[in-house]
Formats: C-alpha cells, structure tokens, sequence
C-alpha cells in the first residue's frame, strides 16, 4: 500500500520510482524533441515565416519552431543522462556495481547496428553521386567522414573542416554522447557514492557556459564541442541520482513539472532575451528546466498516460526518437526535393510539413521494427550475461 497524497493520488514507494516500466511523459517529451529536430531542418530549406503562415501566425514565432533543434538536443542529453543512470541503478543495485561488459553490451547492442547501417548507406549514397549526400568539400573525404563517424568525433571533424552534408552531419550528437558512456561506467566504479563523484558531475555541468564561450571562435565547434553536451548529460545523470535519494509529494512534482514547462517554453520562444541576460548561461536555464521537467514526470504516478490526453502519437516518437533521428534526413531532403520538382510557391511551402513529418515517424517505426529492434535482442542474447532482451513494446527504454 502507499500513503495516499494530499492531492488525492498515492505517493509513489522507492520501488514504484525505479520500476522499468515505459514513463509516458518523459516518452513524449522525447517525442517533442525529435519534432523540434525535423522542424528545424525542414525550416532551413523551407521556413515557415516565408509561407503563408505569417500571415495568420506571428513571423517570430514562426522562427522559434523552425530553429530550436539544437537546444532540442541539449534537451535528448539531459533526458538520456537520467535515463541510462536510472536504468543502471534499477539492474545493478547501484552505480559501483555496473559490469563494464554489460554496460557496454548494451549500448552496443543499441547504438551500433543503426549507426553502421546508417554509415554504410551514406557511403553508396556518396559514391553514387546523389544530391545532398555528395561530401564535396576538398578537405574531406568518404573515409575521413567514415573515420569521424565510428571513430565518435565527427563533431570535431566539422569543427576543423567544415559542415558535412545533412545525414553526416547529425551524427555529431551521438559522438558526444557516446563519448561519455565509454567513460561514465568507469567514473562510477572509481568513485560512485563518494562526495567526489557528485563533485565532479556538478563541476561539470557547471562549467556548461566556460566551455561553451571559450569555443567562440569556431562557430561549428562552439555549437558541437564535446563539454557542454557532456556537461547536459551530467545534468541528467544529477536528476537520476535526486529521484533515487527523494520521493517528493505529487503536489511538489506538479510544481516542478510547471517549473519546468516554464523554463523549456521561456528558452524556445523568449531565447533571445534570455541569452541576452546570461549569455551562455542560457545553456543551464534549458538544462535545468529540462531536469526539472524529467524529474516532475518520473515522480508523477499517472505519467504512463503522458503529456496530456491525446499525447499517444508524441510517445511514440519519443520511443523511436533514435531510429527517427538517424533516418529522418532522406525523408527531409526527399519532400524537399518533391517540393522543388511541384514548383510550390514559397507561400505554399507550409503544406509539405505534415507529410515530412509522418514520413520521418513511418521510416523510423519500419527501421526499428524490422532492423534495429529484432539485432539489438539478436546481439543481447549472443555477448550479454543474464539480462533478457527488451520486449518489442517497451523496447530501448535505455535511450
């Protein structure tokens, strides 16, 4: 039995908290991030404040749908920081006990199959001369991009040589987020539950805006610099450890999901004031607001319904945000491109959005059903120990 909360709803027990199960909210909130990410690269090749649109809809505001997939990734570092560290306390008791093999097995069985495929079809793409997926620039090259990509540096690769094109160029993300998880399991087994490890987490994210300002000089690499990502990350990580030490009320997790609601919404359409103030100080309001706003759903005891009534669509993609995420360029460059050859009228450019969109989720439901879901299980059961694979309707809820 739990306690009943003064708001009517039981107060969650610490077994409820860390249970397995799929949260909705936290689901949706990924599936709000993917769909800021396709908007914007929609947007740079057919914005909105130039369709029709404006004419009903404030051009700014306009703008702020079309360009906030970057702080939309920053948002998927936070969520996946929690996400993984809570998973890994749920399996292995906690954080000192994390078996690297398993750990790395996991992420393995996760991340490469879709990655390799991804890289693999790039490279046809490439030495079939196909529009969008060429690498032209003279500093680059087919294996050099390939290099960057399994190497988890591509984002320094742009940084020294310039932007790859479009489905290259998304994969500067992962490198960053990858590049923490080779190194997270052996800070845990070094000093996980010691003052030491929260110390150096906090340092981290809290040196979010030095690293950001002191890559000022390169635009790309201030954009994609390894420590601020890992800086997000860490901030994830921070929440998963406060949702293990606390079990709030539900009407303190009410206030910290508007908390949070407030700050992501303050950042996405008052950003430009905001960096005003701060300057990249900027970066630790949309963290932090996205912290507070995974924590208010994880503490949440109906966040299995989601965001709000109708929100079924937005879980979905935020359970398949990765599969949505590697794959949702060709369907980008695609409509464009049908886009292009209809002659729209820039005025009309507002229409081909919905079918963009629902192209990308059809892509990355088929690449996850018939792909990545079926290897990730396959290779789970060949190279992991005890853990059983994840069934297909709560599949990867590691990220």
């Amino acid at each position: 039995m739990t306690a009943p909360d003064p708001i009517g709803e039981p107060r969650p027990t610490a077994a409820s908290v860390f249970a397995g199960d799929r949260n909705g909210g936290i689901d949706a909130l990924r599936g709000i991030a993917i769909l800021l990410v396709i908007l914007n690269h929609i947007g740079i090749r057919i914005p909105l404040a130039k369709t029709a649109l404006a004419d009903v809809l404030p051009a700014r505001f306009l703008r702020d749908l079309n360009y906030n997939g970057y702080e939309a990734v920053f948002v998927f570092f936070v969520i996946s920081g929690f996400l993984i560290t809570c998973r890994a306390i749920e399996r292995w008791g906690n954080l000192r006990a994390i078996p690297l093999r398993d750990f790395y097995v996991r992420r393995g069985a996760r991340i490469l199959p879709c990655l390799l495929a991804l890289v693999v079809v790039l490279a046809l793409l490439h030495a079939a001369g196909v529009a969008n997926f060429v690498i032209d620039r003279p500093v680059q090259s087919l294996p050099g991009a390939v290099s960057a990509a399994l190497g988890l540096y591509l984002n320094w690769y742009e940084g020294v040589t310039g932007y790859l094109p479009g489905n290259w160029d998304i994969l500067w993300s992962l490198s960053i987020e990858e590049a923490f998880y080779l190194g997270f399991p052996l800070l845990c087994l070094l000093c996980a539950g010691t003052r030491w490890f929260v110390a150096i987490l906090v340092a981290l994210v809290l040196s979010m805006p030095f690293t950001h300002a002191a890559a000022a000089g390169n635009e790309i690499w201030q954009e994609k610099a390894y420590l601020p990502g890992m800086a997000a990350i860490a901030v994830g990580v921070l929440a998963a450890l406060l949702a293990r030490a606390h079990q709030p009320s539900q009407r303190a997790a009410f206030a910290l999901r508007c908390v949070g609601w407030i700050g992501i919404l303050a950042v996405l359409f008052a950003g430009r004031w905001i960096w005003q103030a701060l300057l990249d100080g900027y970066l630790l309001v949309l963290t932090g607001a996205a912290a507070c706003l995974v924590l208010g759903m994880h503490w949440n005891t109906s966040a299995a319904r989601g965001l709000f009534p109708g929100s079924t669509w937005l879980r979905s993609c935020g359970r398949l945000s990765y599969e949505i995420y590697l794959t949702h360029m060709f369907c980008v460059f695609a409509v464009v491109g049908l886009a292009r050859a209809t002659a729209t009228d820039a005025a009309r450019g507002w229409i081909w959005y919905a079918p963009a969109i629902a192209a990308c989720w059809l892509l990355g439901w088929i690449v996850a059903r018939t792909f990545s879901i079926p290897v990730e299980r396959s290779l789970r059961r060949l190279f992991g120990r005890t853990d059983p694979a994840p069934p297909a309707a709560a599949a990867v809820a590691d990220v």
